[in-house]
């Protein structure tokens, strides 16, 4: 979620020039904005404990004079490593902790929209002296299609990401493979599953006419090419659904025992293309490792159709 405002907040500020610090799998996703030094570091292996977040503040210190130390995360190693990092300015997010459990707490809830991620990040920045405008106009160029999926030539490309971190958030596998059949049934139109490595097994029995895997096949980086290239991503509460959200790609996604309300919804994407039912209980967990203690793991999905889901993708389709 913090390549839109990080993308913002370099386009209105244009002498500003930042060093963003997290895991080096995800420093793809960081090409090509420029004035931007992404450092990748691994604090479970090269800098664990106390004493690798101190060498990563000597490391951060030999790279430049900083200003300023923006807090996107708010963990425990976080707060050493800006104690590490004295005589900077700081500013920290707050994540809404409170209104996050009035949301999700059994009874009584107070179902309402959160402040967004986005703009929980939008506050860091300005607290140190850099608003963002996150209503500005927003580019994030695709990159190259790479010739990766036979017979997509001239379709409309589908993403389907049916897997998510936490099962609970997970709608029925059954049910997204009629949905990926669904819509490969449907004239014009080239499924793409994505997944994980140990995924892929799992999505290779779903590859048929107009389905194709890309599961375990490509790089991080040309897996993000393809996203940028998709007409339409289906997906959960996942990380794919901000992928593809950040290439401004349309996403249809499924939720369970989250909700958009807690603020982790894509990037600009209408409310009305998240599927979900209006339930009671939820949303029971703000990141979906718990199951739901009314409907159990995945009860507040079972009710959603995947003819109703298909219908929705082929609406969102047919407008384009």
């Amino acid at each position: 979620m913090t390549v839109p405002v990080l993308r913002l907040l370099l386009q209105q500020h244009p002498g500003l020039h930042v060093t963003f610090v997290s895991a080096p799998f995800v420093a793809p996703m960081f090409d090509g904005i420029e004035r931007l030094e992404f450092v990748g570091v691994d604090t479970k292996k090269d800098y664990a404990g106390l004493a690798g977040l101190s060498r990563l503040s000597r490391r951060l210190k030999k790279l430049h004079r900083f200003t300023a130390v923006a807090d996107l995360h708010n963990v425990l190693r976080t707060k050493v490593l800006r104690l590490f990092l004295s005589g900077l300015k700081k500013a920290v997010i707050d994540k809404g902790r409170a209104e996050k459990k009035e949301l999700t707490r059994p009874e009584n809830k107070k179902l309402r929209q959160l402040k967004t991620g986005f703009e929980r990040y939008a506050d860091v920045f300005a607290a140190l002296g850099y608003p963002v405008d996150l209503q500005a106009p927003y580019v994030n160029k695709p990159g190259p299609l790479p010739g990766l999926v036979p017979g997509a030539a001239g379709k409309k490309l589908v993403g389907i990401a049916p897997f998510a971190r936490h099962e609970p958030k997970m709608y029925p596998l059954d049910k997204m493979k009629q949905v990926a059949e669904g819509l490969a049934a449907a004239q014009g139109i080239q499924v793409i599953l994505f997944g994980s490595r140990a995924e892929a097994p799992v999505l290779e029995t779903w590859v048929g006419e107009n389905i194709y895997s890309v599961a375990g096949r490509i790089s991080f980086h040309d897996e993000l090419n393809l996203i940028s290239q998709l007409d339409l991503m289906v997906s959960m509460d996942s990380a794919n659904m901000h992928l593809a959200s950040m290439y401004s790609v349309p996403v249809i996604s499924i939720w369970g025992g989250t909700h958009p309300y807690l603020g982790f919804y894509g990037w600009r994407q209408p409310m009305a293309n998240a599927i979900q039912l209006d339930l009671p209980c939820r949303p029971s967990s703000v990141f979906g490792n718990k199951p739901c203690p009314v409907h159990g793991e995945r009860g507040c999905m079972q009710g959603i159709s995947p003819a109703a889901v298909t219908a929705q993708c082929l609406e969102v389709i047919s407008a384009m």
